[in-house]
């Protein structure tokens, strides 16, 4: 399991803390169900895979203002192929994708966020 400090302030963005052995810390939130997370909020991520990655489960990221600019997608152990559709699907809506595994998205998405980018990480935990 990979283990970050934790933020000290209440103000600190979200940030995942540690992930690994079937769940996922964002802030002193432990998950152990797929989340979406962003600087300010997370929410459960109502999905069995990250293969079922679409708008209709995303609404709580859709409804964001401003509204971010990539999703990460953590797919679990391995990333996997998002197929051409989906990923258009989703940048119609505005959102550029990247796909990885869990661990891989957990970092980027804390490197993206401490840049002030715009980012939303859609996470699968991983066993």
């Amino acid at each position: 399991m990979k283990d970050y400090a934790a933020p000290e302030s209440g103000d600190a963005p979200h940030l995942v803390r540690s992930y690994g052995g079937g769940r996922i810390v964002v802030m002193n939130n432990e998950w152990r169900e797929p989340l979406l997370v962003w600087a300010r909020g997370m929410a459960p991520w109502r999905v069995g895979s990250a293969a079922e990655v679409a708008p209709e489960n995303l609404g709580a990221v859709l409804a964001l203002v401003p509204p971010p600019e990539l999703l990460v997608l953590g797919c679990g152990r391995r990333g996997i192929a998002l197929p051409p559709d989906r990923r258009a699907i989703l940048k119609s809506r505005g959102l550029a994708v990247e796909v990885v595994d869990t661990g891989a998205a957990c970092r980027l998405y804390n490197m993206l966020v401490a840049e002030s980018r715009r980012v939303v990480a859609a996470l699968v935990p991983t066993n």
